[in-house]
């Protein structure tokens, strides 16, 4: 059994759940009040995976413009991001995909070329019938994201599989290459 540290930076708009999303994973709940990241905010999980054990760090970085000054700091040391939008059928929803292109700019110029997991949070507001992905799949060719997935906090749907495919792909990469990511 070896030990793999990993520290994955959650991104996007504030207000499309990226802190209900790690609250749902971690901790298997989910709050309908709003409360807004100021900064970031860090929790630490384990997971076990083909045997070995995985702590993760994630760090929900505040989507709010005042707070883009911090966001390269808080980038730092980071081997993977979930990068959030939200699936709401209205101004917002619309706004926040159309901001995943700069989200996906700014990860992968202060942390390089790391594995990028996009969600689509809320699919418990929309009626996923009517969803179109062509647009979505289009972006995640030509931007080379890892993958997509649709997601909901509040109903946890998708969850734990979107989570798991990016530490699943961590914990391959660094066993493959056998180094440490970050120093335990």
């Amino acid at each position: 059994m070896e030990k793999f540290t990993f520290k994955i930076t959650v991104i996007g708009d504030g207000t499309v759940g990226k802190t209900s999303l790690i609250k749902k994973f971690t901790q298997g709940g989910f709050e309908d009040d709003y409360v807004k990241t100021i900064g970031a905010q860090f929790s630490k999980h384990e997971e076990e995976i083909d045997g070995d054990i995985c702590k993760l760090f994630f760090w929900d970085i505040a989507g709010q413009d005042t707070f883009h000054f911090l966001r390269p700091t808080f980038y730092n040391g980071s081997v993977g991001a979930i990068l959030v939008y939200s699936l709401e059928e209205n101004a917002f929803g619309k706004e926040s995909y159309s901001h995943v292109k700069n989200w996906h700019s700014e990860i992968k110029k202060y942390c390089g070329d790391i594995p990028v997991v996009l969600f689509g949070n809320k699919v418990d507001l929309v009626d996923e019938k009517n969803l179109d992905d062509k647009k979505i799949f289009k972006l995640i060719q030509k931007r080379n994201i890892d993958g997509y997935y649709r997601t909901s906090a509040k109903t946890g749907a998708g969850v734990i599989q979107a989570f798991h495919s990016l530490i699943k792909k961590l914990h391959y990469k660094y066993k493959l290459e056998n180094v440490k990511p970050i120093p335990e």
